[in-house]
């Protein structure tokens, strides 16, 4: 299967908004009751302002998208545009994490490379803006991935918003592209 990434467009909008509720739906289970799942509607989705940033990556694979996923350089670290909290104040590279949003993979295409691209991706691009570090808020069912390309836990919590609270994992990571020219 070959694999092709881009800068996802607000043309995009319905198949990722398709892929992330088959993403939200499928991929938690074994990780989170029937409540938990729904109730992470309410606390995930896709943050139209990493599109207008230029920061969301669509994966294709098999002519659709199969994944996406990005960074900001803005202080909001996890939720979709119908989430509260946001804050769209912009981040010092010098000092504050880049954070890792938004990632989700259809449920025909998992375990095929798609997070692992976002996140190389992700660190790039963050890496060409000056950013030492690297921030996300993980699911149970993301962890592993995490893990797995380098990201360590820094607190574990759940969130409530949506009503049954969904347990999640602030992890964090150093940038590791880039690195010798600095």
């Amino acid at each position: 299967m070959t694999l092709t990434h881009r800068l996802a467009t607000r043309a995009d909008l319905p198949e990722l908004r398709a892929l992330i509720e088959a993403a939200i739906a499928e991929l938690q289970k074994g990780f989170l009751d029937d409540e938990q799942i729904a109730s992470s509607r309410a606390i995930m989705g896709l943050d139209t302002a990493l599109i207008d940033d230029g920061t969301y990556f669509v994966v294709e694979a098999e002519g659709r998208i199969a994944g996406c996923g990005g960074w900001s350089r803005r202080a909001t670290l996890y939720g979709g545009d119908h989430s509260a909290g946001r804050d769209a104040a912009l981040l010092d590279p010098a000092r504050d994490a880049a954070k890792v949003r938004a990632m989700y993979t259809h449920p025909d295409f998992t375990r095929r490379g798609i997070g692992r691209l976002v996140l190389a991706l992700s660190e790039s691009a963050a890496a060409a803006e000056g950013f030492r570090m690297l921030e996300l808020m993980a699911t149970l069912s993301g962890e592993p991935l995490y893990r797995a390309a380098g990201f360590v836990p820094v607190e574990r919590l759940a969130d409530g918003a949506g009503g049954a609270p969904v347990p999640l994992v602030r992890m964090r990571k150093p940038v590791t592209v880039g690195t010798s020219a600095r």
